[in-house]
């Protein structure tokens, strides 16, 4: 599981980042809302945690920034307790609303909480252009093709179908189809990508699955 925080307060946010990554998450950290909007609009994650007061950006837009990508479970995590905030917070679609200062054990709790929750894509199947996934019977087919792949090859395209148009960077993907939770190499990523393309890219003349430079990988009819 992927998770970002915005906090720009840099021992609260090193306190949380450390915390997570013990816990089995990667943990992705932008200091000011610039750098927060830049991260929610390239890559996707299981969840957010948000501050409201930050530089450049509020939490309050990054909010609306998240709702229009889709169902991301977002967790306010701030030291405004009114209650006119927190009412705010979820009528904009926050999941959740922690205030400082907090328990780490509570957060962690809420943490796990919202990440069973979701956002499920749970679909029976999948199409993108002339590529059709069936989860269900775990059939691949291209122009009627039936394409045979592995079991970790199904895993990644499963996981770029579900998420097209979404850039997800290697460590995004390590963590979901190899359990990879850490952001150290993952050439692993790279080396099943290559074969994916050889067998659903390579025998035809348009091309889904794309690699957006420094970022990670998209499927999609165009980069």
């Amino acid at each position: 599981m992927r998770i970002l925080i915005v906090e720009d307060e840099s021992k609260t946010a090193e306190y949380l980042q450390k915390g997570l990554r013990e816990s089995g998450y990667v943990v992705e950290v932008a200091g000011n809302g610039f750098d927060g909007r830049y991260m929610i609009e390239e890559f996707a994650f299981d969840l957010v945690i948000l501050d409201v007061m930050l530089p450049g950006l509020t939490g309050w837009e990054l909010m609306k920034l998240v709702r229009g990508k889709g169902p991301t479970p977002v967790m306010f995590l701030t030291a405004r307790d009114g209650v006119e905030d927190k009412v705010r917070g979820l009528e904009m679609g926050a999941d959740d609303y922690l205030v400082k200062p907090f328990s780490y054990a509570e957060l962690l709790a809420r943490v796990r909480t919202l990440l069973r929750r979701g956002p499920p894509r749970d679909m029976d199947s999948f199409e993108v252009a002339d590529l059709q996934v069936d989860v269900v019977r775990r059939r691949v087919t291209r122009q009627g093709d039936r394409i045979t792949l592995t079991s970790k090859e199904f895993a990644l395209l499963h996981l770029l179908m579900s998420r097209a148009d979404e850039v997800l960077s290697r460590s995004f993907i390590a963590s979901h189809v190899w359990q990879m939770n850490f952001d150290s190499d993952t050439n692993v990523v790279d080396v099943a990508v290559r074969r994916l393309r050889a067998k659903v890219d390579d025998p035809y003349p348009v091309k889904l699955i794309h690699t957006v430079r420094g970022m990670g990988y998209v499927l999609g009819e165009k980069p």
